[in-house]
C-alpha cells in the first residue's frame, strides 16, 4: 500500500512542518511503517501509534528527505495457552527511519535508518 503524506508536503517551509509530520506519521494505519524489520526486544510490533520525533530534514526540487526518532512497543508473542510462561508485558523499542516524500505526489517510501 502507498503511503502519501500530503498534509506534511503541504506544510513543508512553515514553522508547524515538524509537529504536521509526525502527527501524521503517527496516524497512519498499524503495519505501515517497517517497525517490524527494527525490532530488537519483542516479535511482534504492538498495535498501538508510535511516537516519531523528526531529528532532520532537506527538501531538494523532487523530494523532500527526512530522518524521524520512532517510540513504539513491541510484545513477544507466545501461543495464548492457559500454561503459556511467555510473559506479555510490552517492551519499549526504538529506531530511526528515513521518509523520501515526492514533492509532486506526496508519495513517501520509508526504511530503517
Amino acid at each position: 500500500m502507498t503511503i502519501r503524506l500530503l498534509e506534511s508536503l503541504q506544510a513543508w517551509d512553515t514553522p508547524q512542518f515538524a509537529e504536521v509530520f509526525c502527527k501524521e506519521v503517527e496516524r497512519l494505519p498499524h503495519g505501515r511503517l517497517p517497525l517490524h524489520l527494527a525490532l530488537s526486544m519483542g516479535s511482534h510490533v504492538v498495535d498501538r501509534p508510535p511516537k516519531l520525533m523528526l531529528l532532520s530534514s532537506d527538501a531538494n526540487p523532487t523530494h523532500l528527505a527526512l530522518r524521524a526518532g520512532v517510540f513504539f512497543n513491541s510484545v513477544i508473542a507466545g501461543c495464548s495457552c492457559a500454561d503459556d510462561p511467555t510473559p506479555t508485558e510490552e517492551n519499549n523499542e526504538y529506531c530511526e527511519l528515513w521518509f523520501r516524500i515526492d514533492r509532486h505526489s506526496g508519495i513517501t517510501q520509508t526504511r530503517i535508518a
